[in-house]
């Protein structure tokens, strides 16, 4: 009678153990990979097709002209800025109807709304026209403005 409770106690004592450390972490992991993988995606898409159909694309500030003078302007960085909506909404840059890459010279700063075109050590070659263009599904809207940068007489 005396052998009987430690057997008892025993397994009591390590499968409640074994059971609550070894499927917790596995369960937490895969709780945190479901909302993770699935659950965050599917409230998004809502909203992408509501926003579709009710937002207007628009820029709510558009680009506007930098004029900079040769001797200060080379070596500096000159920053175009929009504000669009919705946010959801895609961005490009292009100088004189050409995509521009980012690059170390041309930085694209996306931050929500705010819209930004980073041009990095300018020369009198930056000078041109910089169109900012918008897309949201099958719509497109654009903003231009030009650098401008005059050389010293």
């Amino acid at each position: 009678s005396e052998a009987k409770p430690p057997k008892e106690e025993s397994p009591k004592g390590i499968t409640p153990v074994k059971a609550k450390k070894t499927p917790s972490p596995a369960d937490a992991e895969r709780r945190k990979l479901r909302p993770g993988s699935g659950g965050e995606k599917p409230p998004e898409e809502p909203p992408f097709t509501y926003q579709l159909k009710a937002v207007p694309l628009k820029f709510v500030k558009e680009m506007k002209d930098i004029v900079l003078k040769e001797a200060e302007s080379v070596g500096s960085s000159a920053i175009f800025e929009v504000l669009i909506s919705p946010s959801t909404a895609i961005t490009s840059w292009m100088k004189d109807g050409s995509n521009i890459r980012e690059s170390p010279k041309h930085k694209f700063i996306a931050d929500g709304k705010d819209r930004k075109l980073h041009i990095i050590d300018v020369q009198l070659s930056d000078a041109g026209e910089y169109t900012c263009v918008l897309r949201l599904g099958n719509k497109e809207k654009t903003s231009t403005a030009k650098l401008v940068v005059e050389g010293i007489p």
